[in-house]
């Protein structure tokens, strides 16, 4: 079962973005989930993660400007994403966090992709 991310799109350095990330199951509510970004040739990083109390960490790039949230009434985690930079431009996908989960609970899904323009 995959996770549906969505939210991205084409948006100016400087401005906001919001995804969204919607995971099956009721398992959703205990699940580390981690906020991941990929551009060709590059390991998918983690920029972004919550735990199912709510404590959020970020990658040291974003720190700042994206605050990551969730919802476990809706199955949903987001990712806001303010004063984006052409950097950060990449497919973003939600998953657990590997690195207090163990593992990825869930298939990636397709992502979704932001552009930012400088």
């Amino acid at each position: 079962v995959q996770l549906q991310a969505s939210g991205g799109g084409l948006v100016q350095a400087g401005g906001s973005l919001r995804l969204s990330c919607v995971a099956p199951g009721s398992i959703f509510s205990i699940a580390p989930m981690g906020w991941y970004r990929q551009v060709p040739g590059k390991q998918r990083e983690l920029v972004a993660a919550i735990t199912s109390g709510g404590d959020t960490n970020y990658a040291d790039s974003v720190k700042g400007r994206f605050t990551i949230s969730r919802d476990n009434a809706k199955n949903t985690v987001y990712l806001q994403m303010n004063g984006p930079k052409p950097e950060d431009t990449a497919v973003y996908y939600c998953n657990t966090d590997r690195r207090r989960a163990g593992s990825t609970w869930w298939s990636w899904g397709q992502g979704t992709q932001v552009t930012v323009s400088s």
